[in-house]
């Protein structure tokens, strides 16, 4: 039929557009349901309250910019994308499980930070799904290269949009920030804040911008 995907001898392709729609709609639903994880404390004046909701407030920000950070890296993905096999279908549902799992720990950090019983283990599992995520990014793009499933052109020259930019660093970032974690629980959510912030903002063209107009 028209528009149908070619078959190889060893790979069934098939078309990326279901694909793309899917993954969009697990994002887009997971950074919506962040906003249910806001509250603010029971007791006082209306602005103590409002400030007492400071830690959902700061868990809200880091998830969000994570699920976006994943965002951008995923389409820099789909962006390059001629075709999808069986593999990347499965590998792909993976990145969206640990995506659309992050508004849990994010409400358990949230309503944990000044719980001295269960903060530590909260903000680690939190960690370990923002690490979790961006590991499953990176594989997703490895599994593309290795298979051959993006353009000819592209393949491997947008390392500024792609989840490769700079791993290793936040990689190690995160292990770091979990680490601290174990005694400085809310140190580890600055550090996640931090990280959240690198991988979105183009610190890079800014400084380009920066240049070109000095």
């Amino acid at each position: 039929m028209p528009g149908d995907v070619p078959e190889s001898d060893s790979h069934r392709y098939v078309r990326t557009t279901r694909l793309e729609a899917f993954s969009d709609g697990v994002f887009a639903i997971a950074i919506t349901l962040l906003v249910l994880e806001l509250a603010i404390g029971q007791s006082g004046s209306a602005v103590h309250r409002v400030l007492e909701g400071r830690p959902f407030y700061l868990a809200y920000l880091v998830s969000f910019l994570t699920i976006g950070a994943a965002w951008l890296g995923h389409n820099a993905i789909t962006d390059r994308l001629t075709k999808a096999d069986a593999g990347l279908l499965r590998l792909n549902m993976v990145v969206l499980l640990a995506v659309s799992v992050l508004p849990f720990p994010t409400r358990l950090v949230a309503e944990g930070i000044h719980d001295s019983s269960g903060e530590r283990l909260f903000v680690a599992m939190y960690g370990l799904t923002l690490l979790a995520i961006r590991v499953l990014l990176f594989a997703l793009d490895d599994y593309c290269q290795r298979e051959h499933l993006y353009t000819g052109i592209a393949s491997g020259e947008d390392e500024e949009a792609s989840p490769r930019k700079a791993l290793l660093p936040v990689v190690a970032g995160y292990v770091v920030a979990i680490l601290v974690g174990i005694a400085l629980p809310a140190v580890a959510v600055a550090l996640y804040c931090v990280l959240a912030l690198y991988l979105v903002v183009p610190f890079w063209e800014l400084g380009r911008l920066l240049l070109t107009r000095t």
